[in-house]
């Protein structure tokens, strides 16, 4: 499948130069070594993490499971970020591959506003937080639909309006996405990852085939579901992570190969609810103390966007009681509070992003 097949709405490519970055000078080499050195210090600083601030681990063959149980991940951490300008920095492991999981989330709404557009999307699947777990069978009863794409229910009903003949196409027209928006052709799903999942559906099931009874959603639930949980088992890397969310905050240009991913005004209404929503029932605290869109997954990803600057892309698998990353959130509150990555802090509190 080529790059043009992503979406009838996306145009395959455009050069870099065509997004919102237009003639913003390179780091100087002074300032990327600087920048470097925020990153291997924010690294150090994050390297320990006590066991009793891990509240679980996910483990995608056997689910959550106690730190105790997990020590071959116990140490794992990758931090990357990526200008909208292509500068790439990182610590940790970076190379490392996990399971996207509901980050996963982020691409398959941003591939069926390509399909349907806006106001067609909204018919389905709403863009209010809802203050509860992810996994929560708790839906908009006043408009008869999720109430957002970030979580489960509304991610199910986001993957059923994507478009194509069959499961394998609508599939592979969600690898092309996440492919374009990574700059990474080897990016694809782990089918142990997947068979996994689906030995592990039930609530999952439940709440697709309780849509489906309320008129949420339409089609074969199997397949559907079996769509979702594809697009939660591709592996990607730290790396690969903060490359989407640089090309998230280059209006949807990627900084690596000057590939279009997906129009302006697209990127615009993902970023919105990635704000609102990403970041489960911990987004509202997460939009005050950290202040830039993100999404999360169980695998212990983070998907972080500063809009007009960069991304950043988090691993690691210890999570907090709202299934986040506890590094990952910690690592965040530290790039905004201290080098001034919040998207309401003035031009002089950016200690990591400008360019002087």
């Amino acid at each position: 499948m080529t790059d043009a097949d992503v979406s009838r709405a996306v145009p395959s490519s455009r050069a870099a130069t065509d997004g919102p970055e237009k003639g913003r000078p390179a780091w100087t080499p002074e300032r990327r070594q600087e920048a470097h050195e925020q990153v291997q210090d924010l690294y150090r600083r994050h390297l320990q993490l006590p066991d009793a601030d891990v509240d679980r681990v996910y483990d995608a063959r056997r689910g959550y499971v106690p730190l105790a149980e997990a020590p071959s991940v116990r140490d794992l951490f990758g931090l990357s970020l990526e200008t909208v300008e292509g500068e790439e920095l990182g610590a940790g492991d970076t190379d490392f591959p996990f399971a996207l999981q509901s980050i996963s989330k982020v691409f398959a709404y941003a591939l069926a506003l390509a399909d349907h557009g806006r106001e067609g999307v909204l018919k389905r699947v709403g863009v209010e937080p809802s203050g509860e777990a992810f996994s929560s069978l708790v839906f908009d009863e006043h408009n008869n639909r999720p109430f957002n794409p970030m979580v489960n229910a509304g991610a199910l009903a986001a993957t059923s309006l994507i478009k194509g003949k069959s499961s394998s196409e609508k599939l592979d027209r969600i690898l092309s996405l996440l492919r374009l928006f990574a700059g990474n052709e080897t990016l694809t799903a782990d089918e142990k990852t997947f068979e996994a999942e689906l030995q592990s559906a039930d609530r999952n099931r439940a709440i697709a085939y309780l849509m489906r009874s309320e008129g949420m959603l339409d089609g074969d639930v199997e397949a559907t579901l079996e769509l979702y949980l594809h697009q939660c088992s591709v592996h990607v890397t730290s790396r690969d992570l903060a490359r989407m969310g640089a090309t998230l905050a280059n209006g949807g240009v990627n900084p690596l190969t000057g590939q279009r991913a997906l129009p302006g005004p697209m990127v615009r209404d993902v970023l919105t609810v990635m704000y609102t929503c990403g970041m489960y029932d911990f987004a509202g605290e997460w939009a005050f103390s950290v202040g830039v869109p993100a999404k999360s997954g169980v695998s212990g990803g983070v998907l972080v966007v500063v809009p007009g600057k960069g991304g950043v892309g988090l691993f690691s698998p210890g999570l907090d009681r709202f299934g986040n990353s506890v590094r990952g959130t910690r690592v965040c509150q530290e790039l905004s509070l201290r080098l001034g990555a919040h998207l309401f802090a003035t031009p002089d509190e950016d200690r990591f992003f400008s360019r002087t």
